[in-house]
């Protein structure tokens, strides 16, 4: 089902710093930002090799990030994965009973095809299906 780590995703409290302390320390260039109301976020990614670097700052404290932030800090949120077809991985899993947050692929950054995997099904992670 999975073909490669497509991203980590990083919820963050201020978007310019973290873009700055991952430019500076780690030589990461970030190409894509965006804004995505649907998803409360503000989002930035940098390409690491085959995978990306996703910063998520949230655009509130009501939104799952703001959230998130709220009760565990900032760090790691999400991973997501590429499948070559999420609405097949998508059927795949509910025919193994795991919990979805998406039953339907959503768009996501960059183009991308998206179902979230409710964290419970997956040991407390968070996992982001995306199909580009």
């Amino acid at each position: 089902m999975f073909t490669r780590v497509d991203h980590v995703g990083i919820a963050v409290r201020d978007l310019d710093a973290a873009i700055s302390f991952y430019e500076k320390t780690f030589g990461v260039s970030f190409t894509y930002r965006h804004t995505a109301q649907d998803q409360g976020v503000e989002e930035a990614m940098g390409q690491v090799g085959e995978s990306w670097i996703q910063l998520l700052k949230p655009l509130g404290a009501e939104t799952p990030v703001g959230k998130f932030i709220e009760s565990r800090g900032e760090g790691v949120h999400h991973i997501g994965y590429g499948v070559a077809d999420v609405r097949a991985a998508l059927e795949e899993l509910k025919g193994h009973d795991i919990r979805l947050i998406d039953e339907h692929p959503r768009p996501g950054s960059r183009g991308a095809s998206i179902a979230f995997i409710h964290p419970k099904s997956v040991g407390g992670v968070l996992v982001e299906l995306v199909q580009e």
